[in-house]
């Protein structure tokens, strides 16, 4: 059943991070909560984003800074709320795809970037995505994640959660982690620690890292890998230039004993430096890289057997389609953070939970690395209209998802008093 938008608006929330947040070789201060809220004569729905101008296009990043590029993406997603008052919607998705080439061109003028990246757009889209996926359940009387997508078609029980090991977490706090019950660690590589893109002070540096962190957590023993070993996530951010020099990081891996315990190395080299990956021991991951089927499909091509999910950076509605491919072609799927807030941790739970574990893991995992990264984490939490049930609380670095979590979807077709009262005043 079709749907017409009669009211449309937007608005933000600027959310502190505990320490400067370090990947890409720069760094994240704050992170604006994208909210938009959508209207028909019968429902509203209430709609999350979080924006990462440094993740979707760090040229951006580094020509405009932190703040004038939050600035930037948040017209963009002001633009688009516009764009959708007194449209009739016949499926999200479809206005979705619609959307963006409109978009992407007024994002080139707004930004003076005629090479802006088309995740920085997605990016931008996330909580219209939501909001208009919400609506179109209330408007055709729809109360389930499945109702959407199925994804795997598995329901996972349990999620492990995939804690972040930036350039500056202390050893100390990887150990914590570890003996907190982490089995899979998320690791930040591709640093620039002389400040000036150095790449070979970047390898030696990210060699250095690796190592450190291998020797930290070695010995702990996990119940949820087919190993009984913590297992281990590169994350390059397309900071690699050439394969040679990614064999050499892997070379120190592979010399000090640990290579089999990389189970994903993601997005190596910047998405236009389209090298075959096919030769390298390891699972390659795209994420950046993939904004579309045909990216998917492009990074197949090269070798990647890796896709990162992620509806809380590029709208479930792409994502719905990306995973879908990948299925087609035997590539593993997961469920990639943007440090969103506990709400969008909820849409991510509903996905990543629908798909089979990675290979050497015992169960499913999702990441999840708010809580190390707001200051406000705690405060947070509570915007979520069911806190407090389980899937809301990782507990020794597992959440429990149990029949309430498939019953309420995780939440996420929930009101949340919070966001709500951003928009008090407007009409009712």
């Amino acid at each position: 059943m079709s749907f017409r938008i009669i009211n449309a608006s937007c608005t933000y929330e600027r959310e502190p991070l505990k320490t400067a947040f370090d990947f890409k070789g720069s760094a994240l201060t704050c992170l604006w909560q994208s909210v938009v809220k959508l209207e028909t004569e019968e429902n509203s729905a209430i709609g999350l984003g979080v924006q990462s101008v440094l993740w979707s296009d760090s040229a951006l990043y580094s020509k405009k800074g932190e703040e004038e590029g939050n600035r930037l993406m948040f017209s963009l997603t002001c633009y688009a709320v516009e764009l959708l008052k007194n449209m009739e919607i016949e499926a999200p998705d479809e206005v979705i795809s619609a959307l963006i080439p409109e978009l992407y061109t007024y994002a080139v003028k707004l930004t003076s970037s005629p090479s802006l990246r088309l995740t920085f757009v997605l990016n931008s889209l996330v909580p219209v995505d939501f909001a208009l996926w919400q609506l179109w359940c209330k408007e055709n009387g729809k109360s389930s994640f499945d109702d959407i997508c199925t994804f795997d078609g598995v329901r996972q029980d349990k999620l492990l959660n995939i804690p972040l090991i930036t350039y500056n977490t202390p050893l100390d706090s990887v150990k914590e982690l570890a003996e907190g019950g982490a089995s899979l660690l998320k690791i930040k590589i591709g640093s620039n620690p002389l400040g000036n893109d150095d790449k070979e002070a970047m390898l030696e540096w990210d060699k250095n890292r690796i190592t450190d962190i291998h020797n930290t957590v070695s010995d702990t023993v996990t119940a949820h890998t087919e190993s009984k070993h913590i297992l281990y996530y590169l994350d390059a951010n397309g900071r690699y230039d050439t394969k040679d020099r990614l064999l050499r990081l892997i070379d120190r891996a592979d010399k000090c004993g640990f290579l089999d315990r990389i189970i994903l190395l993601e997005e190596p080299f910047d998405e236009k430096n389209k090298l075959d990956v096919s030769d390298i021991p390891v699972c390659v991951a795209a994420d950046e890289s993939a904004h579309s089927v045909e990216d998917v499909e492009e990074r197949i091509s090269l070798g990647y057997k890796a896709l990162a999910l992620k509806p809380i950076a590029k709208t479930l509605s792409m994502t719905a389609l990306m995973a879908k491919s990948a299925r087609e072609h035997n590539m593993f799927c997961f469920c990639a953070d943007l440090t969103v807030n506990p709400m969008m941790v909820s849409w991510n739970q509903c996905v990543a939970s629908r798909l089979a574990p990675l290979s050497g893991m015992k169960i499913g995992v999702v990441e999840s690395n708010g809580a190390q990264n707001y200051s406000n984490w705690d405060k947070m939490q509570r915007y979520h209209p069911l806190f407090g049930e389980a899937f809301t609380k990782c507990e020794k670095g597992i959440y429990i998802l149990d029949n309430s979590f498939y019953t309420k979807s995780g939440g996420i077709f929930e009101s949340s008093a919070h966001y709500k009262k951003l928009f008090e005043g407007e009409r009712a």
